[in-house]
């Protein structure tokens, strides 16, 4: 995400003992250091330098050309990933591009610079480091939060936390300690997407000192490939060992360990680079390995998903492995690819793909929370195209008043550019900001302590659930006789002797009456003790509603549930005997049909529940690019039984904001009593009443 930089000084982890004679296979001239440390002149920008005051060229400054149209790929991925999901689903994997060209550059600058100096300057490189990421990652923190608190205080649940992760660089462990989920989009995290930036820090911290110890131990770049080249394998089959099909993939996606994959690769080809002119030496390899490179990255990022199993035992590995030969074709020269990568716009955004990355998740969250929204509607795309424009024009300022001057100049001298500007006479602008800034740190280190500690979305179904406790499935008048089927027994559907009455669709007439079902109304109105619920948070955060709207309901729902749930919860009541005439089931909010078995764990319930009960199956609402495919799914299979109509709660809140919390997911006070509504029609639907 970071643009590379590099400039080295003496002094660090000691000198470098005198180099064996010079390999006859080099084609062209490079610099040796000890150990057989040589490295091509070409490398990626530094901190510009200056001579006499004038900035040197990109050509004497020896960039590689076409990196920056990889970042910006990258980057316009992961952006893609993050607003609509189902455009590009395998966008995440512009992160590890990212760490591939980051693992390649970081290590030719070092070698570089043991080249040069014969020394690694540690502090000058962790200082060159600190002002590339931390004065773009302190302005996107402190606004953000500000912001934040303005607009939606529930994105401020668990700020403490985000800030110190953010700060410290550790966010992705951080995240996985607090349970956090990547891929779980109805409650994000505001700094969700530092995870990568911590494992880049980790590994800028860690790796000068494993490479002097590298270069120490070992004779050759050959053999230094191959050790990281191991590495990067160790890490990979860790990932695929350590994921768990159908549980979220959180840990091994955050996780240092599981995910340096793609920085040692790049590691290894920087090692590999230092024993030959360039990457790619056959013709043929330099002019179709990065195309193929770029077309396989492509077909990834369109085809794979977060979700899929494929992904964590072997896509993303894939994944790095196609940029890693990109970048190896970036090392050759010109070609058709470099020049598609060079041309103006792609550099551009390549050069800003740091404040991009930063800025684009915390300015979508809260145009979303700003401007309450379905996914797919007009008022939705409008923010999401507002707060995208808002990311490049924020990651322009940013570079050019913020990140070019302090990686520079430094932050000593841009602390006393700014000192003395505040003291000359006359000056007013200068001083305001530097006061506005000083007061948006203080601000937001008083948002942090004063932050809400649980979203109003979790209040709201703490509260169902404390409703639900008083109630229970099946808790009833106890002055009422039983609620029975005729021909039903209680642990199951109807078995008796006579032949089921077969239940007509909604609107063929006949209703519940003529099915030998007890009336469901009673004045007009739903005897919701005649009806049972089980479901998700969705369920249980309108259960105050539900209770009211159907006294005498029994409900049983908790967060988490996924449709594989479903048929343990309904085989339970019905031995129990707490099953009742009219079931209502809604477990769609987590996953959907995603995971494996959730379409046969439905049929499995209806089978249970048997054709003389009548279902309604609550569709989803959110924001994963996997809601519609899962409402079609819902539909498909309510359709093909007689007694199950669908309850459109999706299509009761498209189109209307108010009705949901922050995280798009779960209705508010208003949205409960529209959700009531909902499951009232549908009941009334499918007794055909």
């Amino acid at each position: 995400m970071d643009d590379v930089d590099g400039t080295a000084t003496r002094g660090g982890v000691g000198p470098v003992p005198p180099p064996p004679p010079p390999s006859p296979a080099l084609q062209r001239p490079s610099l040796r250091v000890a150990d057989d440390v040589r490295i091509h002149p070409a490398t990626d920008r530094d901190v510009t330098p200056t001579v006499a005051g004038r900035a040197v060229s990109r050509q004497a400054r020896g960039r590689i050309a076409g990196l920056d149209g990889l970042r910006a790929l990258a980057v316009v991925a992961v952006v893609v990933y993050h607003v609509q999901p189902s455009w590009l689903p395998g966008g995440f994997l512009g992160v590890d591009v990212f760490f591939v060209v980051s693992g390649f550059l970081i290590t030719t600058l070092l070698l570089r610079e043991l080249q040069r100096t014969r020394r690694l300057s540690l502090p000058s490189f962790w200082l060159r480091r600190a002002r590339r990421l931390l004065p773009a990652l302190g302005v996107v923190v402190v606004t953000s939060i500000l912001a934040a608190r303005v607009v939606e205080p529930d994105l401020l649940v668990g700020i403490g936390r985000q800030t110190l992760g953010a700060l410290t660089f550790s966010s992705n462990w951080e995240q996985i300690a607090s349970g956090a989920s990547y891929f779980d989009r109805t409650a994000p995290d505001l700094f969700m997407t530092f995870w990568s930036l911590a494992i880049e820090e980790q590994f800028y911290v860690l790796w000068p000192l494993l490479l002097a110890l590298l270069v120490a131990l070992t004779t050759s770049g050959r053999t230094r490939a191959r050790v990281a080249l191991a590495g990067a394998v160790a890490s990979a089959l860790l990932m695929a060992g350590l994921y768990t099909p159908g549980t979220d993939p959180t840990r091994v996606y955050y996780g240092t360990d599981t995910h340096v994959f793609g920085l040692l690769l790049g590691v290894a080809a920087a090692f590999w680079w230092t024993t030959r002119p360039r990457l790619l030496a056959a013709p043929w390899a330099h002019r179709w390995v990065p195309v193929l490179g770029l077309a396989g990255l492509l077909v990834l990022m369109f085809t794979l998903h977060d979700d899929a199993d494929l992904t964590y035992r072997g896509g993303i590995a894939l994944g790095s492995v196609l940029a890693l030969g990109v970048v190896a074709g970036c090392t050759g020269g010109a070609t058709t690819t470099v020049r598609v990568l060079e041309l103006r716009p792609a550099r551009w955004v390549g050069e800003r793909s740091y404040g991009i990355y930063l800025w684009h998740w915390p300015l979508l969250l809260l145009a979303w929370a700003a401007v309450p929204a379905e996914p797919g509607t007009a008022r939705w795309w409008w923010s999401s195209v507002a707060a995208v424009a808002l990311t490049f024009a924020l990651s322009w300022a940013s570079y050019r008043w913020v990140e070019t001057p302090i990686r520079r100049d430094g932050f000593r001298a841009t602390v006393a550019r700014v000192t003395a500007a505040v003291r000359r006479p006359g000056a007013r602008v200068v001083p305001a900001v530097a006061v506005v800034g000083v007061l948006a740190v203080v601000g937001a280190g008083g948002v942090v302590v004063t932050a809400p500690t649980e979203s109003g979305a979790q209040r709201s179904i703490e509260q169902g659930l404390s409703a639900i406790d008083t109630t229970g499935v099946g808790a009833t008048d106890p002055a009422l006789p039983p609620l029975t089927i005729p021909g039903a027994t209680p642990g199951g559907p109807a078995t008796g002797s006579r032949p089921s009455p077969g239940p007509t669709r909604p609107g063929a007439g006949g209703g519940a009456a003529s099915s030998g079902l007890p009336p469901l109304l009673v004045k007009g109105k739903v005897d919701g003790r005649q009806v049972v619920g089980f479901g998700d948070s969705v369920l249980s955060g309108a259960a105050p509603a539900m209770l009211s709207h159907f006294p005498g309901i029994g409900l049983d729902a908790k967060p988490i549930r996924k449709w594989v749930d479903a048929p343990a919860l309904v085989q339970k009541a019905a031995d129990a005997g707490k099953l009742r005439p009219y079931v209502v089931l809604n477990f769609g909010t987590n996953g959907g049909f995603q995971f494996k078995g959730s379409d046969t764990a439905l049929e499995k319930v209806l089978d249970v529940l048997g054709p003389d009960r009548r279902v309604v199956l609550v569709n989803t609402v959110g924001i994963s690019y996997w809601v519609p495919s899962a409402n079609k799914e819902l539909a498909k299979i309510a359709a093909k039984h007689p007694n199950v109509v669908v309850a459109d709660w999706n299509a009761a809140v498209r189109g209307k904001p108010g009705l949901l919390h922050a995280d798009r997911t779960h209705p508010n006070m208003k949205g409960i009593d529209v959700y009531a509504d909902v499951v009232d029609a549908a009941l009334r639907e499918v007794a055909g009443a």
